[in-house]
């Protein structure tokens, strides 16, 4: 079982729909029980970091993540999901849960932000999830902070500025753009992880 978590935010019934469409066995859930117990996890995402991170701690799931990585199982983030992974962000004071070292940044002032709509990702390294999907493909995008380019990136963006649209390390995956709004390559994306995991 895949478990999309929900901490409160974040499109959770799109993002079930797509794994769902693609072959997953996924439950929404907020329980850190039925969490430790799943197979893998998407950690999805939409708002403010900080929030984020309050409702993780309130919630009791900040440290489930921080476990659930640790046994080596999947851990799929996506947009803010894929942020509170880092360390930090200049969006708020709080902690992320620090699974990838570094920070989102705020998006250049010479672009308008938030960054909204289609976008190209260049990988920069080979992955599993995005064999088959060429470099140069677009993908949906909504955000206003993103990763800069580190060790961590396996895609790339260019908008005022690159940043990590992609980043890997080990078990964990994570895009800065939204799979489950960004058609077929999105579903391949969402596929891949499925498979993986199976």
């Amino acid at each position: 079982m895949i478990a999309i978590l929900d901490y409160g935010m974040g499109n959770l019934r799109s993002v079930l729909r797509a794994v769902t469409h693609v072959g997953g066995d996924a439950e929404i859930t907020g329980d850190a029980e039925t969490v430790a117990a799943a197979d893998a996890m998407v950690v999805p995402g939409v708002g403010h970091f900080g929030a984020c991170m309050r409702n993780l701690h309130e919630r009791g799931l900040a440290e489930p993540v921080k476990a659930f990585a640790g046994t080596g199982r999947r851990v799929f983030g996506v947009c803010l999901g894929m942020q509170v992974l880092f360390d930090s962000s200049e969006e708020d004071a709080a902690d992320g849960v620090g699974l990838v070292s570094g920070g989102s940044r705020r998006l250049p002032p010479s672009v308008r932000v938030p960054h909204m709509g289609w976008n190209s990702v260049e990988w920069l390294e080979p992955h599993a999830y995005i064999r088959g999907i060429p470099s140069g493909t677009l993908f949906y995008f909504a955000h206003s902070f993103a990763a800069p380019v580190s060790e961590a990136t396996i895609g790339a963006t260019e908008y005022g500025a690159r940043f990590s649209s992609a980043i890997a390390r080990g078990n964990l995956f994570a895009t800065q753009f939204h799979p489950e709004k960004s058609g077929q390559a999105g579903l391949a994306l969402y596929e891949a992880f499925v498979k993986e995991v199976g």
